[in-house]
């Protein structure tokens, strides 16, 4: 019984540490932005890193957004297709 117990206590502990590590990480970011914000250089210069992020990988990109568009759009079709054969039995 002493094991379950030692579990639950482990468990717990677990989820403590994962939620002040979170809680540190939102305000560490919140602190960050606020900083970022107060500074336009900073703002620019994050801004000219994204434009360099998204030019270099701009293939992968378009292909990556390409892919879920079809998958999308093969999803609904056959959520269609579901749908009319459902219909379809109804009327019979």
């Amino acid at each position: 019984m002493k094991h379950a117990h030692g579990n639950a206590a482990n468990t717990v502990a677990k989820e403590v540490i994962n939620g002040s590590i979170v809680s540190s990480t939102i305000h560490t970011g919140r602190r960050l932005m606020s900083n970022v914000a107060k500074h336009p250089v900073l703002v620019f210069g994050l801004g000219l890193a994204a434009g360099y992020l998204v030019y270099k990988y701009r293939k992968e990109i378009i292909s990556g957004a390409s892919k879920a568009v079809d998958a999308g759009k093969d999803f609904v079709l056959q959520q269609k297709e579901n749908l009319e054969d459902i219909v379809a039995e109804s009327k019979e």
